[in-house]
């Protein structure tokens, strides 16, 4: 009837109340008594008697109505608990007092005080409120008398709002967990959480609408996603990862920090049951704000791609200027060679090259009949060195006929210029570099192959088991696209493939004008200036670009296991770079790629060692540091004798009979007072590395190496461009401009570097306090910086190393200085 009145809620929950204790027959805790919200009922259970309590709301439309419940008893007497039962329309949560949580070890810890949520009422599409009843049984199978308290309450602030802070304590046997709904605007949202304790470790779920919702320390882990937490965590939610549009924030308290970086008491080891009632309260606060827009993503990858292209058109610009000189220059009439006229070629390279005064292992016209005279290496076209003989490219023998020279006498000269060591055929040198280009490239597919197939697997394990402690991303600033969970790390370190194709490009340039000078028998090309072996060049270009594919790889999952893949091409791109720089005024006595590669493998072997055993073990550390000063030490006499000190059985017996002759027996100055110079800073830099790395045993131990890499390639260049400068010898415009933006690029570089966003060397809670937001146009945080300005700098490195001797382009080679 129109006119009918509604009937009252306590009406209706007297008469639902009095048909279930009619149909239950009667008993003391058969009939449920009517219970009231924010009331506190005490009471007592045994085994004969128990007590239902009957709680009665009205809910309204589109409304979602959570309840807490409250119970607590005093008793610690684990063989009789007192059991609590809470019923709902769909579902059915339970648990007991004293409510056990079990740590490491099988430690236990008893609560008397427990608070849960019960899984709220979903919001009825119906236009008129709707009655709900929960029933709460308190029951004991205990001979005896056990008292407890019993409260329940409505929530009031159970839905968060985005973009406005939310306060709240939660603790092991008090969690909490809040209802969150996208706003229509909203596609993808952060949640912020924070705390000024450290301690209790604490875990942080986002879970789907589903009951029973898991926020126990024992099943927190069981859905959705989470992290472990300290003072602070960070979890991005997508839209598309929830139907509903909803989702719940879990907030749980472990029973021991130990998960999160903390100690164990000392007082609580072994199986001894323990009451830890409010010591380990923790005050949170929650913000929910939005994430960046599909825009963003589209304005970051427009960003990484032109910055980069930049490269591109300066090198088209420099390349085009360089092109008009030329030009200009050629119409003009090239200019005469330094150092007397241009169709002049040393018939002599030993003779010619040695000063006056300086005549020892000079051979004369006349000294023998077997000699005969030589016009330049690159001249001669030696029967088969068109052909691609394997025993000329592959063998470590010395191609350098000994009926010409004796290299012992040559290379042992106190002053030594670049036509002693590039008396070699030309094309056979080129062959032997080229072997590194090849070899790199089969490396690079072989080590990476395995190891993209790894990270995908590390971030579907990440995806599936929602586990977001796996992974140590700067959660602050991890930005998910796909399946991946912190795309804009990725996407940073395009520049280091752009860049290192590019730095392919430009090799590829001077390749082609150098073959074509060659063929036009260039007496430039031919007797003066550096050699041109360009097989070093693209195998720097070539690491550069897998530097990029390895590190894109490694931030898929960054984490302790995978470190190494992001170092593995740094350590040979130092290599690389000291092996080239070496190669410029040694182009006869460089070490073959076979010899490189294999050294590159061992020094990567020794990384994976010291990630399985240089945490704790001082073994590892010892033979590490021997093996360190020892390739030291054979590394500096094979660079001060030039090559020429056998390194054999019985190298220990030479080098005490040196050091006998030389320091004890006379002590006389260094024959090669230059490279001894460098020699002893080298070896007293690569000692304190093995000392330091002996009395602190550092955990980064891939870090560590690259470090003795970088010193040992920074100590060696400087050394290069101080003899450079002494020898008279001067630094071109752009050789000159790579090295200010070298040094520039890499000090901006080096301080997003340090700037730590994460640490797996500490545990992904402790890890999580360094995150911090983004800095650059909402999409990319230091690290990503960093990745973006140590790709320009390695690229400016390159091209310092290539464009370093263009000045001696033109001063013949035996007036070219070796050190």
């Amino acid at each position: 009837m129109a006119g009918r009145a509604v009937p009252a809620p306590g009406a209706l929950l007297c008469a639902l109340l009095c048909a279930t204790a009619a149909a239950a027959g009667g008993g003391p805790g058969d009939n449920p008594a009517p219970g009231a919200f924010g009331h506190v009922y005490r009471g007592a259970v045994n085994i004969s008697s128990e007590r239902v309590y009957a709680f009665a709301y009205r809910s309204e439309p589109g409304q979602v109505d959570a309840v807490r419940v409250y119970v607590n008893s005093s008793s610690e007497n684990l063989q009789y608990p007192v059991l609590f039962v809470v019923r709902q329309q769909k579902g059915v949560l339970s648990w007991q007092v004293p409510l056990i949580f079990r740590g490491l070890y099988q430690r236990t810890y008893n609560y008397q005080e427990v608070s849960r949520t019960l899984c709220p009422s979903e919001p009825t599409p119906e236009t008129r409120p709707s009655e709900q009843i929960i029933f709460v049984d308190v029951a004991s199978m205990a001979p005896f008398n056990i008292a407890y308290e019993l409260l329940v309450t409505r929530l009031e602030n159970f839905q968060l709002e985005t973009n406005k802070a939310f306060n709240f304590t939660a603790s092991p046997s008090q969690p909490q967990y809040f209802l969150y709904k996208f706003p229509q605007d909203i596609d993808s949202v952060i949640i912020n959480v924070v705390s000024d304790a450290a301690y209790p470790c604490s875990v942080v779920s986002v879970q789907d609408i589903v009951c029973p919702v898991y926020d126990l320390d024992h099943n927190v882990e069981f859905n959705g996603v989470y992290q472990s937490m300290t003072k602070q965590a960070a979890i991005t939610v997508q839209r598309k990862d929830f139907p509903g549009e909803q989702f719940f924030v879990v907030f749980v308290i472990k029973p021991e920090d130990y998960a999160c970086g903390g100690s164990v008491p000392s007082s609580i080891h072994g199986n001894v049951n323990r009451t830890w009632n409010l010591q380990r309260t923790k005050n949170l606060q929650v913000t929910i704000v939005p994430s960046i827009k599909k825009s963003v993503y589209v304005q970051a990858m427009f960003f990484s791609f032109l910055s980069f292209l930049s490269f591109y058109l300066g090198s088209v610009i420099v390349a085009f200027v360089h092109y008009i000189r030329v030009q200009r220059k050629a119409s003009a009439g090239r200019l005469s060679p330094e150092h007397g006229s241009g169709m002049m070629t040393s018939s002599h390279p030993i003779s010619a090259s040695t000063p006056e005064g300086s005549s020892y292992g000079a051979i004369d016209e006349s000294s023998s009949s077997g000699v005969r005279q030589l016009s330049s290496p690159e001249r001669r076209a030696p029967a088969g060195s068109d052909t691609d003989s394997s025993v000329e490219e592959e063998s470590d023998f010395d191609t350098m006929p000994e009926i010409e020279s004796d290299k012992n006498i040559i290379r042992t000269k106190v002053f030594l210029y670049l036509s002693d060591l590039s008396r070699k055929d030309r094309r056979i040198v080129s062959k032997k570099y080229k072997i590194y280009f090849w070899n790199i490239i089969t490396i690079a597919v072989f080590y990476a192959l395995p190891v993209i197939q790894l990270v995908i697997t590390y971030q579907t394990v990440v995806n599936v088991t929602g586990n977001q402690d796996i992974c140590y991303y700067n959660f602050l600033c991890a930005h998910p696209l796909g399946v991946l969970s912190a795309f804009n790390n990725i996407l940073s370190n395009v520049g280091h493939m752009m860049l290192g194709f590019l730095f392919l490009l430009i090799v590829l340039r001077r390749d082609i004008l150098h073959r074509r000078a060659m063929e036009m028998k260039d007496i430039y090309t031919l007797d003066y200036g550096i050699p041109k072996h360009f097989g070093l060049f693209y195998a720097m270009g070539i690491a550069l670009m897998m530097e990029g594919v390895l590190s894109a790889c490694y931030h898929v999952c960054p984490n302790y296991s995978n470190f190494q893949f992001d170092t593995s091409f740094m350590y040979m791109i130092a290599g690389l770079c000291m092996l080239k720089l070496y190669q410029t005024r040694h182009p006869d006595i460089n070490a073959s790629a076979y010899s490189a590669y294999a050294s590159f493998a061992v020094v990567i072997s020794l990384a994976v060692l010291g990630v399985v055993f240089g945490k704790n073990d001082m073994w590892f550390w010892v033979i590490f540091s021997l093996i360190h000063i020892l390739g030291s030490l054979a590394l500096s006499t094979q660079i001060y004798y030039m090559g020429r000190f056998k390194i054999d059985m019985g190298i220990f017996r030479r080098a005490v009979m040196v050091l006998y002759t030389d320091c004890i027996q006379q002590c006389s100055r260094p024959m090669y007072m230059d490279r001894m110079v460098l020699l002893i800073v080298g070896n007293l830099v690569n000692w304190s590395f093995a000392i330091f790395g002996l009395v602190y045993r550092p955990r980064d131990f891939a870090s560590y190496i690259l470090g003795i890499f970088i010193c040992n390639l920074l100590l060696y260049l400087a050394f290069y461009i101080i003899m450079k400068l002494r020898s008279s010898e001067r630094l071109l415009p752009i050789p000159m401009f790579c090295i200010v933006a070298t040094a520039v690029v890499w000090a901006a570089a080096l301080y997003f570097f340090f700037q730590t966003l994460s640490s797996w060397e500490e545990t992904p809670a402790e890890s999580r306090e360094k995150n911090r937001p983004c800095i650059l146009l909402g999409f990319f945080d230091d690290h990503d910086v960093w990745h973006f300005l140590s790709a320009a700098a390695l690229f400016f490195s390159f091209l310092v190393l290539l464009t370093l001797d263009d000045d001696l382009d033109t001063v013949r080679r035996d007036k070219i200085p070796v050190f």
